[in-house]
């Protein structure tokens, strides 16, 4: 008598992959204490770094930038 396989029939395979595409992921409850601290370093991040470079510096990343959105 032959030995039944643990692999997935095609089909089922195919089912199974097809369902995992189409369903919401799940989503986990974030953590405040987390979004907090991200809210904050992300408010004086901006800041800070644009008071450290000089007016050179700034105009060289913007024209970098400009001149990637035209690409």
């Amino acid at each position: 008598m032959p030995k039944r396989s643990s692999k997935k029939d095609t089909n089922q395979l195919a089912a199974s992959i097809v369902k995992q595409a189409t369903t919401e992921p799940e989503e986990r409850p974030k953590n405040p204490h987390a979004v907090a601290l991200g809210r904050l370093g992300g408010l004086k991040g901006g800041k800070a770094r644009a008071a450290r470079l000089t007016p050179e510096q700034r105009q060289e990343i913007a024209r970098r930038a400009a001149q990637k959105r035209w690409m």
